[in-house]
């Protein structure tokens, strides 16, 4: 893989992490599960993500949308 490669598939990376994240904090059915199976350490950890989570969906879904558009 070279570095052409890897600027165009990095800003997608970080928009499915923000986007993975925010589904399983956010997203009713994950967190009802995640309530119901997973220690609340675990949830509170999960949590201290969220701002890191909402900051990589913006920038990660901008900077997509911009590596799409200028290609």
């Amino acid at each position: 893989m070279n570095l052409i490669l890897l600027d165009y598939y990095f800003p997608f990376v970080v928009f499915f992490y923000g986007f993975i994240v925010l589904l399983a904090i956010e997203g009713p059915f994950l967190r009802y599960l995640a309530h119901q199976h997973q220690s609340n350490l675990f949830i509170l950890q999960l949590r201290a993500h969220t701002p890191l989570a909402w900051i990589c969906f913006f920038v990660g879904g901008l900077w997509s949308i911009q590596n799409l558009l200028i290609i």
